[in-house]
């Protein structure tokens, strides 16, 4: 089993451990609809998340971030590995247990406008979990969608109305308190500003970072915008078709990145100074199949530095130097 990369492996800070966590999707043909291949969406993923921190996930679409995430939560069915949260063992909880876990582990959807049920009113939807859980009476429960929604920047008197009345930014803010109503430790943000224009996206950024601070929340963001990424995480780990490429904390990463493709994905992000000149590096053809991966280093097809080892060998997920870990034969060597 691939090892779990922390910045102390024993550390009892540590919220979250993923191990090995694998998840394939299989594609069935026939008239007898037997399996005829599989996507690896999620092939060996390995990382820890401490108490606090915000570790950020990242890499083209496809590259299976959100699978990741959303099979860390059990919403997809892992295929194998292990996920502990807190020493409990999620993956294999059952239906008890796994109810009383969900309470601490919550979630932020990506389409502010598809994760909003348009029947009900907005203060119902926030108030669903405390329903499912049993939390307080019917006036408690009304109560706490009043602070809620005050806590993400909306007014209590709005949660008698329903979704379509809201714009995409407070929608999103809806789908926070609903998250937030249940106190969670951990909340994954699968892609939460990716929606919204550009103005609101900073407003949505700054309230998560706001909501951490002041309720000491522990965040595993997931997005393709590495400069949203720099700005709210404290660690950063890279995905590329199914694997973790790159685990590093955040200066260190956007300072000097190990892997070709994590400097290829730095290289393209826009500069505010307009004197400023980078290298950008344009990587050639399309992301291979998650079908048919490549045999060897899954990038090297579109790799500049590629030799023949890599092509015939997968490089292991190892720490190069402390605290920076990298999949990568000639980690640094470009």
């Amino acid at each position: 089993m691939t090892t779990v990369p922390t910045s102390a492996p024993a550390d009892p800070n540590v919220l979250l451990e993923v191990n090995d966590l694998k998840k394939y999707f299989p594609i069935k043909g026939g008239v007898l609809r037997r399996t005829v291949a599989t996507v690896k969406a999620v092939d060996g993923v390995s990382f820890a998340v401490k108490r606090g921190e915000t570790l950020g996930l990242v890499g083209e679409s496809g590259c299976g971030k959100t699978t990741t995430g959303r099979t860390v939560l059990r919403l997809e069915k892992a295929t194998s590995g292990e996920v502990l949260f807190e020493g409990k063992d999620v993956l294999r909880s059952g239906s008890r247990q796994m109810k009383l876990l969900r309470r601490d582990m919550q979630i932020v959807f990506q389409d502010p406008y598809a994760s909003l049920d348009p029947r009900i009113t907005v203060g119902e939807s926030i108030a669903e979990g405390l329903v499912i859980h049993n939390i307080g009476s019917s006036a408690e429960r009304r109560e706490r969608v009043r602070e809620v929604l005050g806590r993400v920047g909306l007014h209590a008197n709005q949660m008698n109305r329903f979704p379509h009345e809201f714009s995409g930014g407070q929608r999103q803010r809806i789908g926070i308190a609903r998250a937030l109503i249940m106190e969670p430790k951990l909340v994954v943000c699968d892609e939460p500003v990716s929606a919204l224009d550009v103005s609101i996206q900073s407003q949505v950024l700054n309230l998560l970072k706001n909501l951490q601070r002041e309720f000491g929340l522990t965040y595993l963001f997931i997005a393709h915008n590495l400069a949203v990424v720099e700005h709210i995480s404290d660690r950063v780990g890279v995905m590329y078709l199914g694997k973790m490429v790159e685990l590093a904390g955040r200066d260190d990463l956007f300072r000097e990145p190990l892997h070709p493709y994590t400097k290829a994905l730095i290289s393209a992000i826009p500069s505010a100074d307009p004197t400023t000149r980078r290298d950008r590096i344009v990587l050639q053809g399309d992301v291979p199949s998650p079908i048919n991966p490549p045999q060897g280093c899954r990038f090297h097809p579109r790799c500049w530095i590629a030799r023949d080892i890599c092509k015939e060998q997968d490089p292991a997920f190892e720490e190069k130097r402390k605290g920076h870990w990298a999949a990568c034969h000639f980690a640094g060597e470009f």
